[in-house]
């Protein structure tokens, strides 16, 4: 329902505050919930079960029966001699008579399956018909467990008089309720029956909601535990506190169509807010929970106060108009809590709920994005340095593994309660439970033999008899002594537990382990913005360091090459742990630093490092051992433990062994740049960094989503003549994408000594029992990487394998190759191929960095096609073309030309400069532009409109790993919104970043063909690249004059291109 009255906007701001705490603190708000709505639904239990019997000592059966609890499950008859017959007595008369009139009688029965199995011998024993046994004692004492004279051992299982009790219960319940029905007239029973359905459909709609949104149960189980503590505290309120009780029935008939009223939308819309700006915001950025729900409650806060105050309303008005109807007043009171208290649960303890799942969301996204870097190669301490994350690999950290935690959990708990609740299979002591919480009475006859020869019965006269309910016994089982050892144990731990000293020792341990998980929840969150407290840091630096720099970088620009070679500024702050060091070292040097001019000889300097005293030596003296061969320029990192520092010393060094003072000027940058996170993973023997132009294209529509694409490029007219295909694009609706396939591949080569074994090692792998084998082996190797097809081929005795392989959000080669590796190890090892030679783990055969027909045909990494339709007059007034010239070029260049030319793949203008640019923003692997410029471009005119697609079957990206963590790519990453792993669909992020890549391509393919088919690409070029100098030389050949349409027409063209 949408907001009519804006003012609630501000009436919501005390939910905000609350949804804000509860979100900051979240298991103190859960827990003191569940713990208030508890001591409500025991007083609600204890009104509505008025016979409700706690008895502690039933809830572990001990080991004799308590004496008390079974005279007061007996049924007391009274013999008075003066009298007729046997009268019934309640469980008080029958304690106010003497105790030596007192009797017992116990009805045994002995269930034997087998009948030739004796029973046992049994004293005091009165009648007996078949397996039953009657026994008359003066006490009422039950043994446990008799034995017949071959040694068979019987247990008392005394479950069947439980159980029939709980199901008279149930029986009288439906009794009374078939009663009701009938009374009922048959429109009311529909209305009502519908109305329990509705509530189902709704509760099934809501884990149906919630498992859109990003929660498969959790949220969905947060949301009923928050509506049903709403329900118990409104029946506490209306039933203890105002005194206005709610029947059973009419709880019963009404309860469905409050569930409906109130419903799950608002917290379906509250999760969905709140789980998809932990979408939206990207991993370098801070994240706060309690912020992202207080936004999400402002937003929705209004809509719920509105909604609920709606229901308030009219539910007093009905009570008040109702007034002499006290079972429908007393409803809609209860009715009007139950909304008071479903606004104020929603506000904190859902919150708190969706709090906890957003935390470990954020937790489980950190160590993920670790793992992965790990397992693509990067070290862990630059892992550790990009995402801060310090925990180590836990099973509860996996999605899947939660699962396998889940599930044997759900079916242990499903197998006790099957085990206790059907006794055939053995139990007894949990029925006992059921039955003792909730205890009923029930009345045991008076056994025939009894009435009909009461004078043979030896006994004094005024008697009385306490018939004790049926007591069952069984054989005794092998596994059933287990559980007599755990009940056992139980029994004493609950007896412990009711100790005085001990039931206070498990309050404070339960309080200093909540306590201990509210710490620990605490500190993972710190560990996982341990990067953002980093970037932030680091940024806050580089705002600050550029007031020191402009005055010296301009005036070094202006000199002379000879005076910047040999001139390095002394007073530039460099970011790195040891920048205050750093600075008093380069204080002392001299400017004939850059001459090596030590003050110290080179043996002092080697003694120096050989005590570990590297980062007390000037960058100079470390220098010097570069150059004399004391220290190599890899280790540099590693010895000074400041990569900032290590590259400045290393272009020290390399000036003078390579000869070249250019390293030792500005025009080759170094400064200011976060060599952290080169280390280990992008780069070796790094000396500075080199800029790139970084253009935007866009906005394109990409399934109907908005996108700015980021490429860097040196190349003149690109960034332009893509934003027009993007214009075009987006006048006909925008780019519509298919991803056929997703798997990267690693193709090595093996051997073996005869040409027979290669063959049958290939038809072993083709089968299912090799594929099955190969890609158990192969999954065992990561968390992530999912063998998806093992395909061979033969050449000789060299047999080459291509395994297929899902890598998530990664790009994925380290990964692949690791299994790769162990697969073949795990095949000659394990498989029975001993005599296999592994000659290359990459045998061409994937194919990498290089064009092959195999990666056109079967695809790498992700295959896409995307298509666009262009209007006509969009392609003649934005393109400057016809849709019949576009084609026509389109068969003649794309198709036509590079068939001639025995092209694979390259059935294209020029996707090669899209992706190129597209991967260098992006922090791809450029090589991988090779295979991944593989495209064929298709246009076609349909109703006078221009249908175009691309069709590229080897686009490799990822969006972890790799160049992705620098900081200017994973910035770029985040503008798209595809930065690091997907939080709930590995591999989505990945898979989004390949379409975008080929609807990029597909810009800048339309854009070329028309300004190819209007003949514009030159002029553009012209205009756009020469500077004014060339603009303004004199021709040297005549030409047309500018009166000539033609020309006319190019300039045009060329002013288009370039502004669109």
């Amino acid at each position: 329902m949408p907001l009519v009255f804006k003012q609630l906007e501000k009436l919501a701001k005390p939910l905000v505050v609350l949804s804000r705490f509860s979100a900051k603190r979240p298991i103190h708000v859960i827990l003191t919930s569940l713990l208030v709505s508890a001591v409500a639904y025991l007083s609600v239990m204890q009104f509505f079960f008025s016979g409700l019997q706690l008895n502690p000592s039933a809830v572990f059966y001990p080991e004799n029966p308590n004496a008390e609890q079974l005279f007061k499950e007996c049924t007391h008859y009274y013999k008075d001699p003066a009298g007729e017959g046997w009268s019934l007595l309640s469980t008080e008369e029958a304690l106010s008579h003497s105790k030596a009139q007192h009797y017992y009688l116990f009805n045994l029965d002995f269930e034997n399956a087998n009948e030739s199995v004796p029973y046992p011998y049994l004293e005091h024993l009165l009648y007996e018909d078949g397996s039953n046994k009657f026994v008359l004692t003066e006490e009422p004492i039950i043994q446990m467990e008799y034995s017949s004279d071959d040694g068979t051992s019987w247990r008392l299982s005394n479950y069947r008089t439980k159980i029939y009790e709980i199901l008279n219960v149930f029986l009288s319940i439906a009794e009374n309720l078939r009663q009701r029905i009938s009374e009922s007239e048959p429109t009311d029973i529909f209305i009502i029956g519908a109305a329990y359905l509705i509530m189902l459909y709704t509760i099934g709609g809501l884990f149906k909601d919630m498992t859109k949104v990003g929660s498969k149960f959790w949220l969905g189980l947060g949301a009923i535990f928050s509506s049903s503590c709403s329900l118990f505290l409104a029946l506490y309120t209306t039933q203890c506190l105002i005194e206005r009780p709610v029947t059973a029935l009419s709880l019963i008939e009404g309860l469905p169509f409050v569930a409906v009223m109130v419903g799950f939308k608002h917290k379906v819309k509250l999760a969905a807010y709140t789980l998809q700006s932990f979408d939206r915001i990207g991993i370098s950025k801070k994240m706060n929970t309690d912020k992202a729900i207080s936004e999400a409650m402002s937003t929705e806060g209004g809509r719920l106060l509105q909604d609920h105050l709606l229901g308030i309303v009219a539910f007093i008005g009905c009570s008040i108009y109702a007034m002499h109807l006290e079972a429908l007043s007393n409803f809609c009171i209860f009715s009007t809590f139950v909304l008071l208290y479903e606004l104020l649960m929603t506000s904190t303890f859902f919150c708190a709920v969706l709090a906890l799942k957003m935390d470990i969301n954020i937790i489980y996204r950190s160590t993920i994005i670790k793992q992965t870097l790990e397992e693509e190669g990067v070290v862990p301490k630059t892992a550790d340095l990009i995402y801060g994350v310090e925990a180590k690999d836990s099973i509860l950290q996996s999605n899947g593994s939660l699962g396998y935690v889940k599930l044997p959990l759900v079916a242990l708990f499903g197998a006790v309660v099957f085990y206790h609740i059907f006794p055939k299979f053995g139990g007894r002591w949990g029925s006992e439970t059921f039955a003792s919480l909730y205890a009923g009475s029930s009345t045991t006859n008076l056994p025939d033999f009894i009435k009909a020869n009461e004078s043979e019965v030896q006994i004094r006269d005024h008697i009385v008899i306490s018939v004790a309910p049926i007591q069952y016994y069984t054989p005794k089982k092998a596994y059933q002594q287990v559980e007599d050892i755990i009940v056992l144990l139980v029994r004493y731990l609950s007896i412990s537990i009711r100790d005085r000293l001990i039931s206070k020792v498990v309050f404070f341990a339960f309080t200093i382990s909540a306590t201990i998980n509210i710490y620990l929840l605490n500190a993972a969150k710190i560990h996982s913005n341990y990067a953002t407290d980093e970037f932030t840091k680091k940024t806050n630096d580089r705002k600050r360091a550029p007031s020191v720099k402009p005055a010296t970088t301009r005036s070094l620009e202006h000199l002379p090459a000879n005076v910047t070679d040999l001139t390095e500024p002394n007073n530039i702050t460099v970011h790195t742990s040891e920048d205050g060091e750093e600075d008093d070292r380069r204080s002392t040097e001299s400017s004939d630093d850059t001459q090596l001019a030590s003050t110290r000889p080179i043996e002092e300097l080697e003694k120096s490092m050989k005590e570990g005293n590297v980062r007390e030596l000037r960058n100079s003296e470390v220098a010097s051992l570069v150059i004399n061969g004391k220290m190599p320029l890899y280790a540099l990192e590693k010895q000074l433990g400041d990569t900032t520092r290590a590259v400045a010393v290393r272009r020290k060094a390399l000036a003078v062994l390579a000869e070249a003072p250019v390293l030792g000027t500005e025009r080759l940058p170094y400064r200011y740049y976060d060599y952290d996170r080169v280390y280990g993973a992008c780069c070796e023997n790094v000396v500075g960094y080199m800029p790139l132009p970084v253009g935007v294209i866009g906005p394109l529509i990409i399934d109907n989503v908005s996108y700015h694409i980021p490429m860097a490029t040196t190349e003149g007219c690109l960034v332009a003549s893509a934003m027009r295909g993007c214009k075009a694009i987006n006048a006909g609706g925008g780019a519509t994408t298919v991803l056929t396939k997703d798997g990267m591949t690693r193709g090595p080569c093996i051997r073996f000594p005869s040409l027979a074994r290669s063959g049958a090692c290939k038809i072993w792998l083709d089968s299912d029992e090799g594929q099955a084998k190969v890609k158990k082996a192969f999954n065992s190797t990561s968390r992530f990487a999912r063998l998806q097809h093992v395909q061979t081929a033969l050449a000789g005795d060299l047999l080459f394998i291509r395994f297929r392989t899902t890598t998530g959000d990664a790009m994925g080669m380290n990964m692949i190759s690791k299994g790769v590796e162990f697969s073949l190890q795990q095949i000659a090892n394990e498989f029975g191929w001993e005599d296999m030679e592994i000659v290359s783990v990459s045998g061409n055969y994937c194919t990498d960095k290089k064009p092959a027909a195999i990666n056109w045909i079967e695809g790498r990494g992700k295959s896409v096609v995307a298509e666009a339709t262009i209007p006509g007059d969009v392609v003649r007034k934005v393109l400057k073309s016809e849709v019949s010239a576009l084609v026509e070029l389109n068969i003649s260049k794309n198709l036509v030309g590079s068939a001639m030319a025995g092209s694979i793949g390259g059935f294209n203008a020029h996707a090669a400069n899209l992706v190129t640019a597209v991967f260098l923003a992006l922090g791809q692997d450029p090589a991988q532009g090779v295979e991944g410029s593989s495209c064929m471009t298709l246009m076609k005119e349909v109703d006078g409109d221009l249908r175009i697609s691309v069709s590229m079957p080897s686009i490799e990206v990822g969006t972890i790993g790799g160049g992705t963590i620098l900081e200017p790519q994973s910035a770029m990453l985040d503008l798209l919104g595809v930065r690091g792993p997907h939080p709930v669909e590995p591999g989505s992020n990945a898979r989004q970043l390949a379409r975008i890549v080929a609807c990029a391509v597909m810009a800048g393919e339309l854009s070329l063909c028309s300004a190819l088919a209007a003949g514009h690409l030159v002029q553009s070029h012209m205009a756009h690249n020469r500077g004014k100098t060339n603009a303004a030389s004199p021709q040297v050949t005549a030409g047309p004059t500018e009166q000539d349409p033609n020309i006319k027409r190019l300039k045009e063209g060329s002013v288009t291109c370039i502004k669109s």
